[in-house]
């Protein structure tokens, strides 16, 4: 337990600022909502706004197990499964704690969970970008969307604006002003009929690419709530978006430091997913 004193500002405010970047504004909500917090003494379930001098006590010993699962590690580079929830930009934080700096090379949208690849030294840094600039890395996805394909498998093309503004993206089937051009392959893996679940192969790589363009030809991805249906969302239950960047398999220049790397697949389960 760790106790301190308000300075006057919002609980989550006050909880990240104490732990100085080991707890993240999700993780800190998580713990409020847990209870795992009282301020004068009496636990809170909501991110309350204190008064100077009230008196914070955090059930946490300051360790954030999110940073804790290690696909693989060597000298170059270090693969993780990131859990849906924080943004790639905070569980970067938590993992430099944990593992000491690290090379930042590519993001998952906070809500997706699934493999990251991060760098260990700048030659190894230069390499990744490289490849995920040259799209010479092969990323798959897991999704479960509401209903079933027409196609059991397919090569979708479309064009995509981005409105940084509101945090979105639409998606349209001919070229727009301001738009770029997005691929999308898919495989339908198995198929319910009032929902499916598909392998994704990501061709490009934009904000919002899967969940928008998938929406886009009618099969929004279950527990979508920017590109779905709520109502649809609480029929399945389904609580967050069922994507997961589920394999990452790496190709580097022949001759490359990194070459042995080849090949290699980097897997992780869906949390979401039941076999």
């Amino acid at each position: 337990m760790k106790t301190f004193y308000s300075s006057g500002k919002k609980l989550s405010e006050e909880i990240t600022e104490y732990f100085k970047g080991s707890v993240s504004y999700s993780l800190a909500n998580k713990l409020i909502r847990k209870k795992d917090v009282k301020v004068n003494g009496i636990r809170v379930k909501e991110d309350v706004k204190t008064l100077a001098g009230d008196k914070i006590e955090v059930y946490y010993d300051g360790e954030d197990s999110r940073a804790n699962t290690v696909i693989y590690k060597d000298d170059n580079v270090l693969v993780v499964y990131k859990p849906s929830g924080i943004t790639s930009e905070d569980f970067y934080s938590l993992l430099c704690k944990k593992h000491g700096e690290v090379g930042f090379i590519h993001r998952l949208d906070q809500n997706t969970d699934g493999v990251m690849i991060f760098s260990l030294n700048q030659y190894a840094e230069k390499e990744l970008l490289n490849g995920f600039k040259r799209r010479t890395f092969d990323k798959y996805y897991l999704a479960e969307v509401v209903g079933t394909p027409e196609k059991p498998s397919a090569e979708l093309t479309a064009y995509l604006v981005k409105d940084s503004e509101k945090s979105e993206v639409k998606v349209f089937d001919r070229q727009v002003e301001k738009s770029e051009k997005i691929v999308t392959s898919y495989t339908v893996l198995r198929s319910s009929g009032e929902t499916s679940l598909l392998e994704v192969k990501l061709i490009t790589g934009k904000t919002h690419q899967i969940r928008a363009h998938l929406a886009h030809v009618g099969h929004f991805i279950v527990g979508d709530g920017k590109y779905g249906y709520e109502s649809v969302n609480r029929k399945f239950k389904a609580k967050k978006q069922r994507l997961t960047a589920y394999k990452l398999i790496l190709a580097f220049d022949r001759g490359s430091a990194m070459e042995y790397l080849n090949g290699k697949e980097f897997t992780c389960k869906a949390s979401w997913l039941k076999i």
